[in-house]
């Protein structure tokens, strides 16, 4: 553990540029080391692998160092349950987690790949779980869950630690069972993306709306 917490201080955290503008969208990664691959990225923060370990993501932060020591202990109550990843280090400013192999749903849906029903059932499953730990599902999305062999996984757990659980996920078993399962799973085309992205930023819009009319 040692030998590789020096290689990501060394080679990617003192190299990597990152860049956040808008705290309501994705950071922009600049810049990757090399032999370093972004796997994704986040409001706060982005995820890198090295090729010398495919079974471990470093996750840095760009923003925000109090929700990395909340997800730490989001990670820490959630222990060992084979839907989620687990906490592996922590350091200043980012995080070692057990990787999660797979396709987020939102790129599921892009390309055109089935979305088994076991896929939302495990998910469910999950946050269920994540309840009875005594956290709260919030932020949980298509971009955040992920699907592999069948079997569904909760990516991001970043903001489980909040007290008021929000509708993303609810949303999207509705629309899963509502309008995915008769048409889109039985007849897979692929989805431009930015199709897809009008469809998440007038779903903000819409709960933004919804929202301040409960107020």
């Amino acid at each position: 553990m040692k030998s590789y917490v020096a290689l990501i201080e060394k080679t990617l955290i003192h190299n990597v540029k990152m860049k956040s503008k808008n705290p309501f969208e994705p950071i922009k990664v600049l810049y990757t080391p090399k032999e370093w691959k972004c796997l994704g990225v986040g409001n706060y923060a982005a995820v890198f692998l090295h090729h010398s370990n495919k079974d471990w993501v470093v996750k840095i932060y760009a923003r925000n160092l109090e929700g990395l020591e909340k997800e730490a202990e989001v990670y820490q109550r959630i222990g060992h349950h084979p839907a989620y990843s687990q906490l592996v280090y922590k350091g200043e400013n980012f995080l070692v987690l057990k990787r999660l192999k797979g396709i987020t749903l939102y790129n599921a849906v892009a390309i055109g790949v089935r979305i088994p029903e076991q896929v939302i059932i495990d998910i469910n499953k999950a946050l269920d779980y994540a309840r009875s730990q005594g956290l709260t599902p919030v932020d949980v999305h298509g971009k955040n869950v992920m699907m592999n062999d069948g079997k569904g996984y909760v990516v991001d757990v970043s903001d489980f630690y909040k007290e008021q659980e929000d509708e993303k996920w609810n949303d999207i078993v509705k629309a899963y069972y509502k309008f995915y399962r008769k048409t889109l799973y039985k007849f897979p085309v692929k989805i431009p993306l930015f199709v897809l992205d009008l469809v998440r930023h007038s779903y903000r819009i819409y709960t933004h709306i919804k929202k301040k009319s409960f107020h």
